[in-house]
């Protein structure tokens, strides 16, 4: 029997989750004909996910889940399109949510740190977070990793949780052109880049270590004052505004870098893979992920990665990129400098992270959240 599955694409403009979402939805149309979708969005989303097939159709609801009236409003709306199962993508459950319905946790962030407001809203936000976990159906959980954390920190039953992995937009594994170009080229010649740099892609919350990564480029920049190829070494940053983080721009200030940072904010897709195949390196250095899909789109790009050795990140990478300890600036530099100066690793840290990137599919990941869509469902 065919089912009518729900599922919240409010975000799907959105940096990272955004990501999440497209993808998913694009893996579902190509393997399933039979069940019906309904994808919720705002009025301005719904040219994004034109060209799906007939199974597939969008109603609009204008309020963001941001939105504390969402928490009432949101399965109001839900139960006037009589799904057989609701998907919340991000775990932003309204409190009054219809069951049943499968949530996606991608990382435990807003548990294990405090990201700001008052303590009220504090308070608010972890309850919504936990409560939307604990009435699910199922929770997919996008690492092993973080599967851990949802059963060790929310008193969930196991037999409740999957693990099922993200994978790379598959746009970073084709192509579109050739490596140096003149696409490319004019691409990094409308950002002035004619200079070896570091690339940091992703937000810039607390735990992401933004800071230290600045402290660490200063100094291998300082220890590469003579080197032929790297003596002008610089850091991008892409994917936040810097203005709502002042620790990192202290960090910059501190470390007198001004001059050798840039950050660039939100950049089309075309133009981070640019980014990500013309750095010299892809140095991420968080101290907590779910994931962690950035790393990935380095190597699917192949570009060697440093990245961290600690919550789900070993698991994603594999061996295919340069561990280091996240809260020591001197052992993040160490592997920056590792992975510019040794090309017999860095070959083998492309070839490999090529190989790691693959392996991760958004087609099995939709088999697999499909799985657990009928899974759910049967269990109403």
């Amino acid at each position: 029997m065919a089912l009518h599955i729900v599922i919240d694409a409010r975000r799907i403009r959105d940096f990272g989750i955004g990501t999440y979402i497209r993808s998913l939805v694009h893996g579902l149309s190509t393997i399933d004909d039979t069940n019906q979708y309904t994808l919720v969005s705002g009025p301005a989303d719904v040219r994004t996910m034109a060209g799906l097939p007939e199974n597939f159709r969008t109603a609009v609801y204008r309020r963001r889940d941001s939105d504390y009236l969402d928490n009432l409003t949101f399965p109001i709306f839900l139960h006037g399109l009589s799904p057989d199962l609701v998907h919340i993508p991000l775990n932003r459950v309204p409190l009054l949510m219809i069951r049943p319905y499968v949530v996606t946790i991608h990382d435990m962030a807003n548990l294990i740190f405090d990201n700001g407001g008052s303590g009220f809203r504090i308070y608010m936000r972890r309850l919504r977070f936990e409560l939307g976990l604990k009435r699910a159906s199922r929770i997919i959980a996008v690492s092993e990793a973080t599967r851990r954390d949802v059963w060790k920190r929310v008193a969930v039953p196991p037999d409740r949780i999957r693990r099922v992995y993200n994978a790379p937009d598959p746009g970073f594994l084709t192509r579109n052109f050739a490596p140096g170009s003149e696409e490319q080229l004019r691409t990094m010649e409308r950002y002035q880049i004619h200079y070896p740099f570091l690339l940091y892609a992703g937000n810039i919350r607390r735990h992401k270590n933004v800071p230290r990564l600045v402290e660490a480029f200063a100094v291998v920049r300082d220890q590469l004052t003579t080197h032929p190829v790297y003596k002008d070494l610089r850091l991008v940053i892409i994917g936040d505004t810097i203005s709502q983080y002042p620790a990192v721009r202290q960090a910059v200030i501190k470390s007198r870098v001004e001059h050798a940072v840039r950050f660039l904010g939100f950049v089309p897709f075309e133009t981070l893979r640019c980014f990500y195949e013309f750095a010299a390196a892809f140095v991420f250095p968080s101290r907590y992920e779910g994931f962690g899909l950035p790393p990935l789109e380095a190597m699917a790009c192949g570009t060697p990665v440093v990245t961290s050795n600690v919550s789900s990140l070993p698991e994603v990478v594999g061996d295919a990129a340069v561990l280091v300890n996240p809260e020591n600036v001197f052992d993040i530099a160490r592997g920056i400098k590792e992975v510019l100066l040794d090309e017999g690793l860095r070959a083998e840290l492309i070839r490999k992270g090529r190989e790691q990137a693959a392996r991760f599919s958004w087609e099995r990941t939709a088999r697999e959240v499909l799985e657990i869509y009928q899974e759910a469902a049967r269990g109403r």
